[in-house]
């Protein structure tokens, strides 16, 4: 009798783009100016004291505006993304930025690092550091997993696709290393180079667009 191949377990995909702005309008103008649409309301994330607005990037996909929420009390941990870090805010101080991804996975165990969130009516787990820093400076991803229908199934299209996200960093290897073990299939290259940095190239109906 041949022996039937085990099979393949599903692996981890690109969720969304991570873009940090002093405050969630600043972002929102910069981003709808670059890329000609509209982005959406999010909502408030009380464990972080943070807030965000929301763009699809097709099914399955899309990209999250992130602020410091104003009106929120003081959280009472770090708030993630690194937001922060005095490193984090002197970078926001010269305009938003794309610093960093969350890959999905289909499967999330408990553990320490690993928060149950909610948002509204979405539910999901995330891993997040105790002191909030950013996995690997911000290329290695955050990882993801839905309890509801993600945004995405909720997001009008306006037509942007993400084409290729660029990952830099001093440890192309180690990096490789985690995104295989995550069984992880996407538009990502892996690039050597002397600081952390994060690339993405989209395509939008008006011609291509770089964060």
């Amino acid at each position: 009798m041949t022996a039937r191949p085990e099979p393949t377990q599903p692996g981890a995909r690109l969720d969304h783009l991570v873009v940090a702005a002093r405050t969630l309008e600043e972002g929102r103008v910069w981003l709808e100016g670059r890329l000609r649409c509209p982005l959406e309301p999010g909502g408030e994330h009380e464990l972080f004291g943070t807030h965000n607005a929301l763009l699809s990037l097709g099914p399955g996909t899309y990209l999250e505006v992130i602020a410091v929420n104003p009106q929120a009390p003081a959280p009472a941990r770090p708030r993630w993304f690194g937001l922060d870090t005095p490193d984090m805010q002197r970078r926001l101080s010269h305009g938003p930025a794309l610093i960093h991804w969350v890959a999905g996975v289909p499967h999330l165990p408990a553990g320490p690092g690993v928060l149950a969130l909610s948002r509204g009516a979405n539910r999901w787990t995330l891993t997040v550091p105790a002191d909030g820093h950013l996995p690997g400076g911000g290329p290695h991803p955050s990882l993801i997993c839905w309890e509801t229908p993600p945004p995405p199934t909720r997001l009008s299209d306006r037509g942007v696709r993400l084409g290729t996200l660029h990952l830099g960093t001093p440890d192309p290897d180690a990096l490789r290393a985690a995104l295989n073990t995550l069984n992880f299939t996407g538009k990502v290259e892996v690039q050597r180079a002397p600081q952390s940095e994060l690339r993405a190239v989209l395509t939008t109906p008006g011609g291509p667009v770089e964060l």
